[in-house]
């Protein structure tokens, strides 16, 4: 017996900003004879928007209700309404995360976009998100090659390095099309700060053709780095952006190199320079000359629609079906995580530690998030709950373990509860420190979870 859910993906990009509705397939894969075992085993295509220019109010704002109008578009071309949506992600990326109202726009859409459509950004998500939706882990899975993905948008390139179908690291660049913008005379009218002592370029000027490839080689050597094929320099670190510094996605062994986002596009086919006013062509010109190109490599599935794609089909995961729930009223959002070590878990003082974190994070909102226990005896399980219950101190309590036993916490949890306190405990999730998480109505025995990132800087 299988159910359906209905997921909206929406991609608020640098450049574009993008829209599909697909349908989840969810089945229970264990026998007759076995705890459940759901699992999304099928993603279908349902509607896919035209590909819409970011609105901006000015090369700072976002224009919150022009995206709003593009959504409201959509959401009717499409035939659905709010109530009809059951999952999925709005992912604010490159540049324009880095808006000043960027969050403002996050929330508002987040809240008109359906009921457990969720806000997100942050390279993590944003680089194994384009990697799903443009197939490269799927062909990894396939052929047992190692894949290196570059989805090379208008401000950012996120990057995947997928070994076997598992994606083994991420990591951002600041190489995208629109770092230069220009107008249909080749006269600039912008030029993005992450440039800053990497070119003489600025507003006003009309380069040539030699100075925009001089630049857009430049860009390339940083991706030739990031894939190994170069020895690195300070460039790499320079052009590394704030919230992947320290992130090395880089192959050890020669891998297959993908691509997705706009500038994919401009790999293979030729367009005039200034085509979709910026660099994008020369970009997609000089990748395709350099060493990126010089061995084995493809063309996602998708191109411009990979982040939106895996937004829309590949945000959501579910719980493991021995979870507990009790006086919660779904869906869940925004839940901030106060992650916790084998041994803090372990410790005595375990209590303390968990109103600390509470008083850090939130104060009544937050899940907290343990390794577990493989196997548990009744005095382990115990000890945690009455660890849990101390430290919450009459709060709602959401608890996550990695290990099969959210069921019997959850059950030792209620008893030691004060009544009607608002108890869930989900199994099988694995969280980190300053991730959060959104939890939707149960699918079966299970619970559709969505684990993401909210990264905003002003940089």
């Amino acid at each position: 017996m299988s159910e359906r859910l209905r997921s909206v993906g929406l991609d608020v990009g640098t450049t574009s900003t993008q829209l599909i509705v697909s349908e989840l397939t969810v089945e229970n894969r264990a026998s007759g004879f076995a705890v459940p075992e759901m699992e999304i085993t099928g993603r279908q295509i349902l509607y896919k928007s035209p590909v819409h220019f970011t609105p901006l109010l000015d090369e700072n704002l976002v224009d919150g209700q022009g995206i709003r109008r593009i959504v409201e578009k959509e959401y009717e071309k499409a035939g659905i309404g709010r109530d009809r949506v059951d999952t999925g992600a709005i992912i604010i990326t490159g540049e324009t995360s880095r808006k000043e109202n960027a969050r403002v726009v996050l929330d508002a859409l987040s809240s008109f976009a359906g009921e457990f459509v969720v806000a997100t950004a942050g390279p993590d998500l944003e680089s194994v998100l384009a990697a799903s939706g443009a197939g490269a882990v799927d062909y990894s899975q396939k052929t047992g090659k190692t894949v290196l993905h570059m989805d090379i948008g208008g401000g950012t390139s996120n990057l995947a390095l997928i070994e076997d179908g598992r994606i083994m690291g991420t990591g951002c660049l600041n190489v995208g099309g629109r770092l230069v913008k220009v107008d249909e005379s080749g006269r600039i009218t912008y030029v993005s700060p992450v440039l800053s002592g990497l070119t003489d370029l600025k507003v006003g000027d009309t380069p040539g053709a030699a100075q925009l490839e001089a630049l857009a080689q430049l860009l390339v050597g940083a991706l030739e780095m990031a894939a190994n094929l170069r020895e690195e320099t300070p460039l790499l670190a320079k052009l590394t952006t704030d919230e992947a510094a320290g992130a090395s996605p880089r192959p050890k062994e020669k891998a297959v190199i993908s691509f997705s986002g706009g500038v994919a596009d401009c790999i293979l086919q030729e367009h005039p320079p200034f085509q979709f006013g910026d660099i994008g062509p020369v970009l997609g010109k000089s990748i395709r000359e350099s060493r990126l190109c010089a061995g084995e490599y493809m063309l996602g599935q998708e191109t411009i629609r990979a982040t939106v794609i895996g937004a829309g089909c590949h945000s959501a995961q579910l719980s493991g079906s021995t979870v507990f729930y009790k006086a919660v009223d779904f869906p869940i959002k925004n839940l901030p995580v106060a992650a916790f070590s084998q041994l803090e878990q372990d410790g005595e003082d375990l209590d303390r530690l968990i109103r600390q974190r509470l008083e850090t994070i939130d104060g009544e909102r937050a899940v907290l998030a343990f390794p577990g226990y493989d196997a548990p005896d009744y005095g382990k399980v115990t000890a945690l709950a009455e660890k849990i219950v101390r430290g919450v101190d009459r709060r709602p309590v959401y608890v996550c373990v990695e290990t099969d036993m959210a069921k019997a916490l959850g059950h030792c949890l209620i008893l030691r509860l004060p009544p009607d306190t608002p108890c869930l405990c989900l199994d099988r999730i694995r969280l980190t420190e300053g991730s959060y998480l959104d939890v939707g109505a149960p699918v079966g025995p299970a619970l559709p979870v969505v684990v993401k990132t909210l990264v905003l800087s002003n940089s």
